[in-house]
């Protein structure tokens, strides 16, 4: 069986880098870092940094001692702040069977797949970055880092 994407890889990338600046509390990290410990390479790195820190997520200092740290409280950024800064959460426009043309209501389908969208959204406004990193001895979105690694 195939597995379903739900969240594009970019957003993804994001929720890894939110997470791991997250687990340094108040520690900056400088790009290398960030791209070793969250698994991202170089030219997504810089497109999510700079759509999270035009969302007020993330904040930079440039220059030497310089890096990115988050701008809030991981327990005041929630999982749907993440993606939201990335792009709005793909909603189905048309009936996937074609058959609402015609009507005034949706289709079995398209009811239920809206109702999942409602459902994911209403999920990802409950979850707070604070929660991922709490919730395990390592940081659930990156690759090889612990948070407690990442705070020193």
């Amino acid at each position: 069986m195939a597995k379903i994407s739900l969240l594009p890889q970019t957003v993804e990338y994001a929720l890894r880098l939110i997470v791991v600046l997250a687990g340094r509390r108040h520690h900056q990290a400088t790009a290398q870092e960030l791209a070793a410990s969250a698994g991202v390479s170089g030219p997504y790195l810089y497109r999510v940094i700079g759509r999270l820190t035009r969302a007020g997520l993330i904040r930079s200092r440039p220059g030497p001692g310089g890096g990115y740290q988050l701008a809030r409280e991981p327990a005041e950024i929630t999982m749907l702040d993440v993606v939201s800064a990335m792009g709005e959460l793909q909603r189905i426009e048309r009936c996937p069977l074609g058959l609402e043309e015609d009507r005034d209501e949706l289709c079995p389908l398209h009811r239920e797949l809206a109702r999942l969208t409602e459902q994911i959204e209403a999920t990802f406004a409950r979850i707070t970055i604070d929660q991922l990193v709490r919730g395990s001895g390592r940081a659930p979105l990156c690759t090889g880092v612990s948070c407690d690694d990442t705070a020193r």
